[in-house]
């Protein structure tokens, strides 16, 4: 599996993001602090979060930031300006072979074209890249699907280009494009990004943000539903967001215990068997097990 936060092939559930932090690019104290909160990515916002005023100052500040090869102690991440617009271009380029860059994240992605048209902005190389270890070529692309023909096509950006490491949704831009008032009309789009994702050989999608910072058991109880769907984590607004949607993605005690079952009656059976309780376990149970384990090590 490829890991979500830095493109590379190897990295087990452990080690995946269930944290992905925004914080406002024309903002440096707040980055900083977002890189200290403890979420597992910090993503620098060169969109939403910034007044179109602000927007030269964001990019030469973000720029400042990920000249250093590691701005903090975990990956940083940066959301462009709409592909379409007349931002993202130069934002790509200045941004792409900076060493402090760990992915770029893409607005409104609606075709396999907006990826290829990103890469063919970044530059060829970025500095230490090697087409012996496959970081050659653009930063790690991660597509946001904000409309009906993202939603559509999610299949076919999720495989539009190599450097692609994730898809996600932009729930906010989704609802008003599809004029959804509830949570039920966001089903199937959020079943489609699982899918699409996993068909590609991606990580599970973290969740779209929570936009109310104030209503800790409403977060909680939308990343029991995001976790049922088979999301893995989600993005936050707000530092005091991040423990909740942890708690919520980490495995219970009674989910561990089980697992560990399962991993028992695998290791002395060689096939397909069921346990005393009536659960039937073959492959896909084990494999299943084997993730929740994974997942609880972060615990320790």
């Amino acid at each position: 599996m490829r890991d979500a936060a830095h493109g590379t092939s190897g990295t087990g559930p452990e080690d995946l993001p269930l944290t992905w932090l925004y914080a406002p690019g024309d903002r440096p104290d707040v980055v900083r602090k977002a890189l200290s909160s403890g979420a597992d990515v910090v993503i620098v916002d060169l969109e939403d979060a910034v007044a179109p005023e602000r927007k030269p100052y964001a990019l030469r500040a973000t720029a400042e930031l990920l000249a250093e090869p590691r701005p903090g102690p975990v990956p940083v991440h940066v959301r462009v300006n709409a592909l379409d617009g007349s931002l993202a271009e130069a934002e790509v380029r200045t941004l792409a072979t900076l060493p402090g860059l760990a992915g770029l994240r893409l607005p409104k992605v609606d075709a396999p074209g907006d990826l290829l048209r990103v890469a063919q902005w970044a530059p060829a190389a970025r500095e230490g890249a090697s087409p012996d270890d496959g970081t050659a070529g653009p930063p790690p692309l991660y597509a946001l699907l904000e409309s009906a023909l993202g939603i559509e096509n999610a299949f076919v950006i999720a495989t539009a280009h190599p450097a692609v490491r994730g898809i996600a949704l932009g729930e906010a831009d989704l609802r008003a494009v599809l004029g959804v008032t509830g949570e039920a009309g966001l089903a199937w789009p959020r079943s489609r990004a699982v899918v699409a994702a996993r068909a590609a050989g991606l990580a599970p999608p973290p969740q779209s943000v929570y936009p109310d910072v104030a209503d800790a058991e409403g977060l909680a109880r939308s990343c029991a539903e995001g976790r049922s769907l088979g999301f893995l984590g989600r993005t936050a607004i707000h530092p005091c967001q991040l423990e909740t949607i942890e708690r919520a993605y980490l495995p219970t005690g009674q989910e561990i215990e089980a697992a560990e079952e399962v991993m028992k009656a695998a290791a002395t059976d060689g096939g397909a068997l069921a346990l005393a309780d009536g659960r039937f376990v073959d492959a896909a149970v084990v494999a299943g097990a084997r993730r929740t384990l994974a997942l609880a090590r972060r615990r320790s």
